[in-house]
């Protein structure tokens, strides 16, 4: 119960920090990155789901393109106050800071909870709800469609080959063709 009373107030807490956000990196997105980090953890049993939860619904807390903070401050000023050891908080910062695509390239996560909340954030930027965050974030970011569409050569078709675990292998590869689908269709109808 103790486990659940956290969780929720940990979703309660990025509910607060999202509020009005509208760029693919909201709530809703946090959401699904925990949903998808426990079904990952579901079938990895050596890792501790307590850190991949909260690592999970933190990891964009502190996220550059939307707080001026360091240092995981938003993170770390929930974990202090919800009393979570500062060896507990040093391993949920660590596995949020293994996240980002554009701090880690080329670096694989050093723990098996840092790999599991990776694949599933990396999850999240494919497939039809990657394709409608990146339109969402171009919009949002004055970016235009073409440059848009760029996104997916430089970062959103590689992500396949980049998962750490079986279960987040598994489940990018769909997403991979519907976004190859996706950009068969849009060079058809734009004559690229």
């Amino acid at each position: 119960m103790q486990q659940e009373t956290l969780i929720s107030r940990a979703v309660e807490y990025i509910r607060s920090l999202f509020e009005g956000n509208s760029d693919g990196h909201d709530f809703d997105h946090s959401m699904r990155v925990y949903r998808t980090a426990m079904v990952i953890a579901d079938t990895e049993p050596a890792c501790d789901r307590q850190t991949v939860a909260l690592a999970a619904l933190l990891h964009d807390t502190d996220d550059a393109k939307l707080f001026a903070t360091e240092h995981n401050e938003n993170a770390r000023k929930f974990l202090a106050k919800e009393k979570i050891s500062e060896e507990a908080a040093d391993r949920i910062c660590a596995a949020i800071n293994a996240v980002s695509f554009s701090k880690n390239r080329g670096k694989r996560p050093e723990t098996l909870e840092a790999m599991i909340v990776q694949d599933a954030d990396r999850l999240d930027a494919i497939g039809a709800v990657g394709i409608a965050r990146t339109f969402a974030y171009g919009g949002k970011h004055s970016r235009s469609l073409d440059a848009s569409i760029q996104h997916f050569d430089d970062k959103l078709l590689l992500l396949k080959d980049l998962m750490n675990t079986p279960k987040a292998r598994e489940m990018a590869g769909e997403r991979h063709r519907f976004m190859e689908q996706f950009i068969c269709e849009w060079q058809k109808e734009t004559g690229q």
